[in-house]
């Protein structure tokens, strides 16, 4: 009896104990975006997912990714052989943004997840078509940019929303830089960057995405397109434009954005006016601004699934819900066809109608 009393007891302590929760397998394709190199040893040490597999040709690139953490990981010069080999759950593509679609087409099929660094794609045909294996093969695609994982981001959003600037009718956006070559950029990453084929475009692309992803989500889809580029330094980007102002109209209001790699320090800064007040946005700070007064608003800490993109996809799969909100696969669709927009205007010099 006692002994009987003794199993039941250990049975009951080990059913108490926490289920250890399952840990996904990641694998990353391309390192030429260099933007790998903040991603990449959180993949290395993280306890939700696994590092697989990196797949990259470019030895320069492998050298400097194992500096970087991926010392005991296993490089690929054939991302389908990867694929095969290590069947992950989750790819993190960090290659040309014109490669996007590629990329899906074989991961699709094996039913594995894809995070990708904005734009989601290079045009807009690729990124329906992209939507549409995603839905086929009911697959996770994100589209990840830094201030999706922002306190203040969501902060100013859940002010606006509130009525506390009253009806939004305006926005004004400014994200950029010095340029590609300015900020850390590798070779490899400045090669496509400032490639129109490779990119879509230089600053319009580059950084009209964020501009054209917080008209999304703060007003949806504008009425018209209209945009302007500059060539201030051909003899740095002899291919693309360098600066670029985005003019976004809606029934009642107007979304007014630059995007340039020209500036002398960095920028991603959103002023959100409404009719009684506006906010001021910056990756630090929210400031609620009515007449003279200005009032700092606090910023609470996102929660973990929502602080960082690995954790984020591991929650959508794991609880089988969809990827929602600015890294999602629709708005960002929405912010590819933006920007084809504003690529036709700046040929025509007259405002775009969408369909």
């Amino acid at each position: 009896m006692f002994r009987s009393k003794s199993l039941i007891a250990a049975f009951f302590c080990l059913t108490a104990l926490p289920v250890m929760a399952q840990t996904y397998k990641i694998a990353v394709i391309g390192l030429v975006h260099s933007h790998y190199g903040g991603y990449l040893p959180r993949m290395a040490q993280s306890q939700q997912v696994k590092l697989v597999g990196i797949a990259e040709t470019i030895p320069d690139l492998v050298a400097e990714a194992k500096q970087r953490g991926a010392a005991n990981v296993p490089f690929y010069d054939d991302y389908r052989k990867m694929l095969d080999e290590t069947k992950p759950d989750i790819v993190w593509a960090f290659v040309e943004n014109n490669r996007h679609l590629e990329i899906l087409k074989e991961c699709a099929p094996r039913h594995i997840n894809v995070i990708y660094e904005k734009p989601l794609a290079s045009t807009y045909k690729d990124a329906l078509a992209m939507a549409d294996l995603a839905r086929k093969n009911g697959i996770q695609v994100m589209c990840n940019y830094q201030m999706a994982w922002w306190p203040a981001n969501y902060a100013a959003k859940k002010q606006a929303d509130a009525g506390a600037v009253g009806q939004v009718w305006r926005l004004r956006g400014i994200v950029g830089h010095g340029g590609p070559g300015s900020t850390g950029t590798g070779k490899y990453f400045f090669d496509w960057l400032t490639d129109p084929e490779k990119n879509g475009a230089g600053a319009l692309v580059d950084f009209g995405c964020y501009n054209a992803l917080w008209s999304l989500w703060y007003m949806g889809r504008p009425e018209s397109v209209y945009a302007e580029v500059i060539h201030l330094r051909p003899e740095t980007f002899p291919k693309v434009e360098d600066s670029s102002t985005l003019v976004l109209h809606y029934k009642n209001g107007i979304n007014i954005f630059e995007g340039s790699w020209d500036l002398p320090r960095g920028f991603q800064d959103l002023e959100v006016f409404g009719r009684t007040g506006s906010l001021y946005m910056t990756q630090q700070k929210v400031e609620l601004r009515a007449g003279r007064e200005t009032t700092e608003i606090p910023l609470a800490p996102l929660p973990p699934e929502a602080a960082d993109p690995i954790a984020f996809m591991v929650d959508a799969i794991r609880n089988h819900k969809p990827i929602e909100g600015i890294t999602a696969l629709d708005i960002n669709i929405g912010v590819v066809e933006i920007i084809e927009a504003a690529k036709q205007s700046v040929k025509t010099g007259r405002a775009v109608k969408l369909p």
